[in-house]
């Protein structure tokens, strides 16, 4: 039997790509926690190669710190989620970016129990931040932020006309 949450971010992500080529606006992602997944769905989402540009995986800190250019900070923070995002999206160069930093478990990190996650988002000139406390699994945990991370992604890009 297919677990659900692959069904609902395969729909997601063709969603992202629907708006993507709807606003030609391009896509690309920062993660750590996720380790990828939200890379890997939407790099299989139908026609991800006219809008999809790619994603940085920083799982460790230093990573985040290096290349990402997140601040002498908690990675598991607000600052590193915006950070993340808009690093990323310079690098990249892409018109909308998200960006995941948190704890996934099954033990806590930084003093922040699994399920703490910060999510940040470029669109254009516009930055959101959010913060969640998931519940679950590890991979309940990593779940819901794919989830939230394809369902931001959708928004923004749907609404990128009227961030710019």
């Amino acid at each position: 039997m297919a677990d659900p949450s692959t069904d609902e971010h395969a729909r997601l992500a063709a969603r992202v790509g629907d708006a993507a080529r709807s606003t030609g606006r391009s896509v690309a992602t920062a993660e750590s926690l996720t380790g990828g997944q939200i890379a890997c769905t939407l790099g299989a989402a139908p026609g991800s190669s006219e809008w999809y540009f790619g994603s940085i995986v920083a799982y460790v800190s230093a990573v985040k710190h290096r290349l990402l250019r997140v601040p002498d900070v908690p990675v598991i923070s607000e600052i590193s989620a915006r950070t993340m995002a808009v690093t990323t999206a310079e690098l990249l160069g892409a018109d909308v970016v998200v960006a995941v930093t948190g704890a996934a478990g099954p033990g806590r990190q930084e003093g922040h129990n699994p399920g703490t996650v910060w999510l940040g988002i470029v669109a254009g000139d516009a930055i959101h931040t959010e913060y969640r406390d998931f519940e679950g699994t590890t991979d309940e945990i990593i779940a819901q932020t794919v989830t939230r991370a394809l369902e931001l992604i959708v928004l923004f890009v749907e609404a990128f006309h009227d961030l710019s």
